[in-house]
């Protein structure tokens, strides 16, 4: 003889404490905020932050202006500095010309290995301060992925620690209510026989 289940029934069964019922929505409501809430926060902080760091490259492609320029000598105390992970740069004294100004001569980084007598590329900011040129494309795609990762560890971080406390408190409950329980059915399973 065969018995058919349909769905889930919900009887009231003796043994089924509550802090077992806070416990399994817990674990419910958990799997949703990890399988749809953490990726869901991972790609608002990612669009967030892809939206920031175009609008930061847009700023400092406004700012600053590329220049080719003659590198004419190093300055005595030429340190290398290093620009976001690219190659090693120095500061030298570089000298173009620009239209309708004539000559001008400044202290900008160049490249490493660069002689004296190479023409670079350099970038000034509006006050003709020697900057690192703008970020590209794959610096901004780059700055996106990470923040959608951080943010969704994150997020998973904070719903796994609030699983933990939840889980903390359903013990303690769960404890108390057996302790409950064996001060009422104690007495009766531990009476002497005569």
């Amino acid at each position: 003889m065969r018995t058919r289940v349909r769905g889930r029934r919900r009887r009231r069964n003796p043994l089924r404490r509550r802090s077992d019922v806070v416990e399994v929505w817990t674990a419910l409501v958990i799997t949703v905020l990890l399988l749809l809430g953490a990726p869901l926060a991972g790609a608002v902080a990612a669009w967030w932050a892809h939206d920031e760091a175009r609008a930061v490259q847009a700023a400092q492609r406004a700012d600053r202006h590329r220049v080719s320029a003659e590198v004419v000598g190093r300055t005595p105390d030429a340190l290398p500095s290093v620009q976001g992970g690219r190659q090693h740069a120095y500061r030298a004294t570089v000298r173009w010309t620009e239209p309708g100004q004539g000559p001008r001569t400044a202290v900008a980084r160049v490249p490493a290995g660069t002689r004296h007598g190479d023409m670079v590329d350099v970038w000034f900011d509006s006050r003709d301060r020697s900057v690192a040129p703008p970020p590209d494309d794959t610096v901004v795609w780059q700055h996106t992925v990470t923040m959608g990762a951080c943010a969704t560890g994150g997020a998973v971080a904070v719903v796994l620690l609030g699983h933990s406390v939840v889980r903390r408190i359903a013990l303690r409950h769960r404890l108390a209510e057996w302790e409950r329980e064996w001060a009422r059915t104690g007495p009766e399973w531990t009476r002497r026989r005569a």
